[in-house]
């Protein structure tokens, strides 16, 4: 009997992309954002308007995605869920082509459990043939054939609709019971 399957996203689902943002907005115009103030809200929502065309490209910059921070528990539980699931990253990294090497070299690093081949570098998550697909953003989550589940992140906070997890030790009690 084959295994279930599950695509998991990788920017603030599994690595936190939000941090680093903020790190790069505070070196860049000595300006500190709060994440409880960005609720509902991206990035580019709330940075000053004559600093959004400097924010928006830090994600093309090669050494934006190394080094990411990794989501409390979630080798551990991803780990756990590979004895059970087959598992996929899915990252819709078209959008940023320079990131492949180091989302590639960040997943080698820290799930080195999952096989390369495992590893799915696309734009549109609609095509994915999974059972399940976490990602914390809710258009990939419609676009999904099987049963998503929406990854709490700042930018979705209000979002509803979904079945939502808020950190990696409610996937496990969601997938693992």
């Amino acid at each position: 009997m084959a295994k279930k399957s599950i695509a998991i996203d990788m920017d603030d689902t599994v690595a936190d992309t939000l941090s680093r943002h903020l790190d790069w907005y505070k070196n860049e115009f000595g300006i500190s954002l709060e994440r409880q103030d960005m609720l509902g809200k991206k990035i580019y929502d709330v940075v000053a308007k004559e600093h959004l065309t400097a924010v928006k490209k830090f994600p093309h910059h090669p050494e934006f995605f190394k080094d990411l921070p990794v989501f409390e528990n979630a080798v551990e539980v991803i780990k756990e869920l590979s004895q059970t699931y087959t598992i996929y990253f899915a990252s819709a990294a078209m959008e940023y082509p320079s990131s492949f090497t180091a989302k590639h070299q960040w997943l080698k690093k820290h799930f080195p459990f999952i096989n390369d081949l495992n590893f799915i570098f696309c734009g549109y998550k609609g095509m994915l043939n999974c059972d399940f697909l976490i990602d914390d953003s809710s258009c990939h989550i419609d676009a999904f054939c099987g049963q998503g589940l929406l990854f709490d992140a700042v930018h979705n906070h209000f979002e509803q609709g979904y079945d939502k997890v808020a950190n990696w030790l409610e996937v496990k009690s969601k997938l693992l019971g």
